[in-house]
C-alpha cells in the first residue's frame, strides 16, 4: 500500500491527525506552555474575576471583566496553535544533487597511467540577485539544494526553512516565513494578557483595602491568589514583554533573529530593508504563501540512481586497473619463459642420452632420471618465485640475471648436443 508524504518524511517533525498538523520534535514542551497560560487564567477567574463581578454590578461591568479574560485567553491559545502546528516554510528536499550544477574541470586533470581524468567540481555557493544586490546562497548537503535567500537549515527539525528566524522551544516549532506573523501576535498577545491579569489583580487588592479600611498587608492576606498572580505576571512580563520589544525592532528593520545574531558584527548592508512602514506591511499585510509540501499526498517512489564517482574514487579505480593489467602481463611473460626453458632442457638431455652408446644405457638412464627429476622439479620452485625472477623491476623491463644465465646454459647444451651428433 502506498504511503503518504508525512509517513516517509525525512525530517524530525511529528505529525498528527493524518498529517494535518505538523510539530517540531520537541512538541512536548508545548504542553508546558499551555499550562503556563491556562492555569493562571483559571486561578484569576475563580479567585479574582468572580469577586470583581459583584463589585461592578451596574452595566454588567463585572461580567465584562470575566468574559474578556476568557476570550483573550482563547485568542492567545489559537495564535499559539497557528504558530506551532503549521508548516513554517519548509523547503522540500531533493532526492539527488542538482546535476546542472556539476561541471568537469579538464584544465586541472590528473595523469594516471597515461590517462586523463577530469576532476569533478561542485560549487558550494552561488550568487543570486536580491533588490539589485548580489547575495551569496549556500548549498545544503542534507537537503541537497541551494538554499533560497534568508533560508537556513534547522538542526533540530532537520529541515531547510524559508526566512528562518529561530527554533522556539516554547512553541515546539521553527519560526519561519509562514508562521512568523502568528508567533509575533502570540507573544504580543501574551504580553497584553499578563498586563490585564496583573492590573485586575492589583485592582482587587485596592478594593479590599478600601472596603476594610486596612493596609496592603491585610488586603494581601485576604486574597493571596491576587498576590501570586501579580508576582507571576510581573516575572512573565520580563520575558514575553522583552521578546515583543525585540521583535518589534526586528520587524522595523526587516531582520530575523538568526541574521541579527549572526551578522551583527559584520556591518553588512541589509538588502531586505524596505523602510519601517513597508517592513511592517510586509509582515502583517501580505498574503501568507501556501505550503510547498502536501503532507497528505501519496509519496512517489523514485528509481535508485547510480551515484557519480568522485575524483579520488575515479583515480583509485584507474590505478587499480592499470596495476592489474601490468601484473597480468608480467605473469604471462614469466610463464612463457618458464615453458621455453623447461622444453629446451628436457630436449637437450634426451638428445644427449640418445647420443651415447648402448653399452652405458643402464648407467646413463639412472643418471638421466636423476637429472630429469631435478629439472622437472626445478620449475616448480621457480614458478613460486617467478614474481621476483621475471617480474618488472623499478618500472622497467629487465630480465633477471638468473634468466640470462639459464638462457646461456640452454645455448651451451644445444651446442654440445649438435657437436655430439656431428661426431657420431
Amino acid at each position: 500500500m502506498a504511503k503518504r508524504v508525512y509517513e516517509v518524511w525525512k525530517g524530525s517533525n511529528k505529525f498528527f491527525l493524518g498529517g494535518r498538523l505538523i510539530f517540531g520534535p520537541d512538541a512536548r514542551s508545548l504542553l508546558i506552555t499551555l499550562l503556563l497560560i491556562i492555569v493562571p487564567v483559571i486561578i484569576f477567574c475563580v479567585f479574582v474575576a468572580r469577586h470583581l463581578r459583584h463589585q461592578f454590578l451596574p452595566y454588567n461591568v463585572g461580567c465584562a471583566i470575566f468574559v474578556v479574560a476568557i476570550v483573550f485567553t482563547i485568542y492567545v491559545l489559537v495564535l499559539l496553535l497557528l504558530a506551532s502546528a503549521r508548516d513554517p516554510g519548509i523547503v522540500p528536499r531533493n532526492a539527488h544533487p542538482p546535476e546542472e550544477e556539476f561541471r568537469y574541470d579538464t584544465s586541472a586533470s590528473a595523469e594516471i597511467g597515461g590517462r586523463q581524468t577530469p576532476s569533478l567540481q561542485f560549487p558550494r555557493t552561488k550568487e543570486v540577485m536580491v533588490n539589485g544586490i548580489p547575495v551569496r546562497v549556500k548549498y545544503c548537503d542534507t537537503c541537497m539544494l541551494y538554499r533560497p535567500p534568508r533560508c537556513s537549515h534547522c538542526s533540530i527539525c532537520n529541515n531547510c526553512v524559508e526566512r528562518f528566524d529561530h527554533h522556539c522551544p516554547w512553541v515546539g516549532q521553527c519560526i519561519g516565513l509562514r508562521n512568523y506573523r502568528y508567533f509575533f501576535c502570540f507573544v504580543s498577545s501574551a504580553t497584553l494578557l499578563c498586563i490585564y491579569v496583573f492590573a485586575m489583580s492589583a485592582l482587587y487588592i485596592k478594593i479590599l483595602m478600601d472596603d476594610h479600611h486596612g493596609t496592603v498587608w491585610n488586603a494581601m492576606k485576604e486574597s493571596p491568589a491576587s498576590v501570586i498572580l501579580m508576582a507571576y505576571c510581573f516575572i512573565s512580563l520580563w520575558f514575553v514583554g522583552g521578546l515583543t520589544g525585540f521583535h518589534l525592532y526586528l520587524i522595523s528593520t526587516n531582520q530575523t533573529t538568526y541574521e541579527n545574531f549572526r551578522y551583527r558584527a559584520d556591518n553588512r548592508i541589509n538588502v531586505y530593508d524596505l523602510g519601517c512602514l513597508n517592513n511592517f506591511l510586509e509582515v502583517f499585510c501580505t498574503m501568507v504563501k501556501p505550503s510547498r509540501n502536501n503532507f497528505r499526498a501519496f509519496a512517489q517512489e523514485e528509481a535508485p540512481r547510480a551515484s557519480l564517482p568522485t575524483t579520488r574514487e575515479a583515480e583509485v579505480e584507474v590505478m587499480g586497473e592499470d596495476r592489474r593489467a601490468k601484473v597480468e602481463d608480467d605473469l604471462d611473460i614469466g610463464d612463457d619463459l618458464l615453458k621455453i626453458s623447461q622444453r629446451r632442457n628436457i630436449e637437450d638431455i634426451e638428445a644427449d642420452i640418445r647420443s651415447r652408446g648402448s653399452d652405458v644405457i643402464h648407467h646413463n638412464s639412472s643418471e638421466a632420471d636423476s637429472v630429469l627429476g631435478s629439472d622437472r622439479r626445478a620449475p616448480t620452485v621457480q614458478a613460486d618465485n617467478r614474481h621476483a625472477s621475471w617480474g618488472r623491476r623499478s618500472e622497467s623491463w629487465e630480465i633477471a640475471p638468473e634468466v640470462l644465465g639459464m638462457n646461456s646454459n640452454i645455448t651451451e647444451s644445444r651446442g654440445y648436443a649438435t657437436t655430439k651428433e656431428a661426431y657420431q
